[in-house]
């Protein structure tokens, strides 16, 4: 899992085992965040944080909200055979938020780019974190040199 911010540079990853449901990672993935400031301690709560539908769901908006932490997570869809209506008042987000979600794929798809990280070679958990470092220093230093 990754953080980004509003320009998509990575502050916070996590890397785990591919049989997690990612709602799960997601509170400690928020642990890894840290954006140093002026002086002081490391921010480590965003403003707000934009997610897809995978994290629709009222435990992970309620933690949200006790971290003081703003979202924008759209409803996740029902299947069209049910007829079960959604109980309660319908979550909103704002779209325009939501429109620049493309920034997080974008720094998925920089990530992506290096093969070694798209087909998992390594064995071990903490090679492949090592890996992963490694190629967001570089997307980072290439950021930099543009």
């Amino acid at each position: 899992m990754l953080h980004t911010d509003g320009t998509g540079v990575p502050i916070g990853m996590l890397v785990a085992s591919a049989q997690q449901a990612e709602v799960r990672l997601a509170e400690a993935t928020l642990a890894t965040m840290q954006v140093p400031g002026r002086r002081g301690r490391p921010r480590t709560r965003p403003q707000r944080l934009v997610c897809d539908r995978a994290y629709d769901s009222r435990r992970w908006r309620r933690q949200l909200r006790r971290r003081g932490s703003g979202c924008c997570i759209p409803a996740r869809r029902l299947p069209p055979h049910t007829t079960r209506k959604r109980r309660g008042r319908p979550v909103g987000y704002q779209r325009a938020v939501y429109a620049r979600r493309y920034i997080v794929e974008r720094s998925f798809a920089w990530l992506l780019a290096t093969r070694r990280i798209v087909v998992r070679w390594e064995r071990r958990l903490e090679v492949y974190r090592g890996c992963v470092l490694l190629a967001m220093a570089m997307m980072c230093l290439k950021r930099l040199v543009q």
